[in-house]
């Protein structure tokens, strides 16, 4: 079963499991197990993709009831009228804010992209990142004794592929658990450690307007035990809960 975490007669979102593919691909022609396909036995209708996540992100993932409305969020997303925001955790202290400016050549799976133009121009590529919180922990990695690390917020501003851990290894703060993009030794470290055997990168909230009615519509997703188990071993409980109280409230012009 999955937390469905929105549901109305248009729209559906869940929290999407780390280590769960979104839909059935030959690429993965051993996997048994897909979103998709849970959500639609769970809710007892078919269900329309509007968006990715990458099989180990976590997070909100939103899908259509209709077509038609489909092609409506399909849009929304294409015309970057949706904001995404997301959380990581980051290899050493990122403290600062800014808007990262940094085009990205094309990712080609060497099978399913076979056969697509190679050698293509860098594509633009913008991120806003914000260093939430840091800390350092007694474990070497390395030659280092200690271990340092980062709770990051990121907000994706164009839809490149593995945008946001592209983007943190190209500051040096690659995301842990990353196996691509990220720092192998972290990655050991963590999981050693810390029981970190997933990406530490959760799409946390998107908000949007609804295709039909046009009210504002906001979708959170909750942290899982792995996050939640970090978060408490870094001394970052309830930082992420205290945020977003302090974003509402500044959004809607109340006294706390």
């Amino acid at each position: 079963m999955l937390e469905i975490i929105y549901q109305d007669e248009w729209l559906v979102a869940v929290n999407k499991p780390s280590g769960w593919l979104v839909h059935r691909s030959w690429l993965d022609r051993h996997e048994t197990v897909f979103v998709m396909q849970t959500v639609r036995d769970q809710i007892g209708k078919h269900v329309f993709t509007v968006h990715r996540l990458d099989r180990p992100t976590s997070g909100v993932l939103l899908m259509a009831l209709s077509s038609e409305v489909a092609h409506t969020l399909s849009q929304q997303f294409e015309n970057h009228q949706i904001q995404k925001r997301y959380h990581a955790v980051t290899r050493g202290w990122l403290e600062d804010e800014a808007l990262l400016d940094y085009p990205l050549v094309e990712e080609l799976d060497k099978i399913a992209d076979k056969k697509a133009t190679q050698n293509k121009d860098p594509q633009p590529a913008v991120t806003h990142y914000r260093g939430l919180a840091t800390v350092e922990m007694p474990v070497p990695v390395g030659r280092y004794p200690t271990a340092r690390y980062s709770l990051v917020e990121l907000e994706p501003k164009t839809g490149r592929k593995h945008q946001l851990r592209r983007h943190m290894s190209h500051l040096r703060h690659p995301m842990i658990g990353d196996s691509k993009h990220g720092d192998l030794r972290q990655n050991r470290a963590a999981a050693e450690h810390f029981g970190c055997q997933r990406l530490m990168l959760h799409a946390s909230q998107l908000s949007l307007n609804h295709p039909v009615t046009g009210e504002p519509l906001c979708i959170r997703a909750n942290l899982d035990d792995t996050w939640m188990q970090m978060m408490s071993q870094f001394g970052w409980s309830g930082l992420l809960s205290d945020i977003e109280k302090v974003e509402f409230v500044a959004r809607n012009g109340q006294d706390e």
